[in-house]
């Protein structure tokens, strides 16, 4: 879940240029200490007046009284944001120099005044996109970098945070009143767009705790195996699946080899990278029969892009990014016809503040674990994310993909 911070990272580059203009105005008659002293409280005072101004644009105040102010503790918050774009907006708010009592509805706001064009965007940010289009950062051992620094980071915590089915991902709740429900929808929503029946054989290439494989051995009497990038997911999913015809490995998904009736793969191709959607769906072109489907659940961006937020990154989801339809049909086009496309984008924020609602409710029994940085920056990325699809700058697709499809018109349950 990555939310998108264009706008913050752009303030950087368009403002230095003003300052640079501004600040060599001193009067001729002014020693060298006061001119350096002036100019250092200009810069100090333009500095905030430019970042109060922009926040002023998104309806959001300084010290204000509406839940969605911010409520500032240091005043080097201006100097710091102003430099650092986006990173330094999280690692600021992480580090406690600022707060603000509905974090969803700050971000709603500073979402909606709209993103600049990537010719703004910092040099740095732009030294780390060319990092990104160069390098295949999801190969080898980095595609193990996620579940060590994510999903490894405590199972207490996702117990806690998700349904009972621990399902890390989008619910959908069309017709369900609760977490528990809206996730099961889901599971089963896919399980019938598999078409799913008694003594198939499923793969789920990035199974989390395995709630898909669960689900289907249980209501559609089919076996499974599921893989993982997380060490932690796997002895719970173990545990959680005794007994039942599903097995759950680490392992690479460009490792796979089998034949399988259906497969799913949801909440994965986030974490793919856009040098391996093409492997991605060869492998499971690959390892799916004639005539079976291939379910992907994923977090989408409205734009091909090549990189992701450094906030996100660096302290949620390392080596990730979002596709858009266009690059995952594209890699798609050589081995699968499309059969269906659905977008419920909507209720990934509904899902992230359930989560969001479990999270703080779970505190006082997690904080033994977990200091007091790690809440804040847990909600930074819940709340972010969950403002991002509110705003729908992102998006939460289901396609189904068929190999070698049969005669007869495929429609999609929903």
């Amino acid at each position: 879940m990555q939310p998108g911070f264009g706008e913050i990272g752009t303030w950087r580059v368009k403002v230095k240029k003003k300052l640079r203009l501004d600040y060599t105005h001193t009067h001729p008659e002014q020693g060298a200490a006061a001119s350096i002293y002036m100019n250092t409280e200009s810069k100090t005072a333009r500095t905030e007046a430019i970042i109060t101004s922009l926040l002023s644009k998104a309806g959001i105040s300084i010290n204000g009284s509406n839940p969605w102010d911010i409520q500032l503790y240091d005043g080097q918050f201006f100097k710091r944001v102003l430099t650092g774009g986006s990173m330094a907006l999280g690692e600021s708010y992480v580090d406690g120099w600022w707060d603000v009592e509905s974090l969803d509805e700050f971000f709603v706001k500073l979402f909606n005044i709209g993103a600049e064009s990537d010719a703004h965007r910092p040099t740095g940010m732009l030294l780390r996109n060319l990092f990104y289009r160069v390098f295949n950062i999801q190969a080898g051992r980095r595609a193990f970098h996620v579940g060590k620094r994510h999903y490894d980071a405590g199972n207490d915590l996702f117990e806690h945070m998700l349904d009972r089915r621990m399902a890390y991902s989008c619910a959908y709740w069309k017709d369900a009143a609760d977490l528990d429900a809206a996730q099961e929808a889901k599971l089963d929503m896919i399980c019938r767009k598999l078409h799913l029946q008694p003594g198939m054989r499923i793969l789920d290439i990035g199974c989390g705790w395995g709630s898909l494989l669960k689900f289907s051995a249980e209501n559609y009497s089919v076996a499974g195996l599921g893989i993982t990038v997380s060490g932690e997911q796997v002895k719970l999913a173990q545990q959680l699946n005794a007994g039942l015809p599903v097995e759950v490995r680490l392992q690479d998904y460009r490792k796979l080899t089998g034949d399988f009736d259906a497969i799913g793969s949801v909440g994965m191709a986030e974490h793919v990278g856009w040098k391996n959607y093409p492997s991605y769906m060869k492998v499971a072109h690959r390892c799916l029969k004639p005539g079976g489907y291939f379910v992907v659940q994923t977090i989408g961006s409205t734009r091909s892009v090549k990189e992701t937020d450094p906030w996100i990154a660096k302290y949620i989801f390392p080596n990730s990014m979002l596709p858009s339809l266009a690059q995952l049909t594209h890699a798609a086009e050589p081995y699968f016809v499309v059969e269906d496309v659905q977008n419920f984008g909507a209720d990934y924020d509904r899902t992230l503040m359930a989560w969001d609602d479990n999270f703080r409710t779970a505190w006082p029994k997690l904080k033994s674990n977990y200091d007091k940085r790690f809440y804040r920056m847990w909600r930074y990325y819940l709340m972010s994310s969950a403002a991002s699809f509110r705003t729908r700058r992102i998006q939460l697709w289901q396609l189904v993909l068929a190999k070698k499809p049969k005669s007869a018109r495929y429609d999609a349950p929903r």
